[in-house]
């Protein structure tokens, strides 16, 4: 089957993409767009979380065919150009970033929550992040770096 749809505000199309084919397989592998990570396949981890049509979503469980005419903004769609969105900074500047495989997830995850929460609480950021795993940073800068993004799109910094 061919799937259309928008991906970070092109319209992107993959041919014969077989009916079980994950959205995650299709960004990667179809469309070139390797920032979504393939950990874990089941859902578990959090490393391939997009948004899809707003919502974030866990991209290895959704079928490709799901997206189309649907709306997929991956992690490399955050940035404005070459200009790193404000989440994606703050994970720079924190040292929020080791390996990067969890970094994707969790720059999205983080990206949402700010959306919706302007100044969340520590619990708040625990909460939205607790379907990403991390095994390298221990999690502290993680939480560092949501804290510096929220404090600076709020203007409190």
């Amino acid at each position: 089957m061919r799937v259309t749809f928008t991906v970070n505000g092109r319209e992107e199309s993959a041919a014969n993409v077989w009916e079980g084919e994950s959205l995650l397989y299709v960004l990667r592998e179809r469309i070139g767009l390797p920032g979504s990570k393939n950990a874990c396949e089941q859902g578990e981890c959090g490393s391939c979380t997009v948004y899809l049509d707003g919502v974030p979503v866990c991209s290895c469980l959704v079928a490709a065919g799901q997206a189309e005419g649907r709306e997929v903004r991956t992690v490399e769609g955050l940035a404005d150009g070459d200009r790193l969105d404000p989440v994606q900074e703050a994970f720079v500047e924190c040292g929020a970033v080791q390996c990067g495989f969890c970094t994707p997830g969790l720059v999205v995850q983080a990206h949402d929550l700010i959306a919706r929460v302007p100044r969340p609480s520590d619990a708040e950021i625990r909460e939205a992040l607790a379907g990403n795993l991390c095994r390298c940073t221990g999690y502290e800068k993680i939480l560092d770096a949501v804290r510096l993004a929220a404090a600076r799109r709020a203007g409190a910094e």
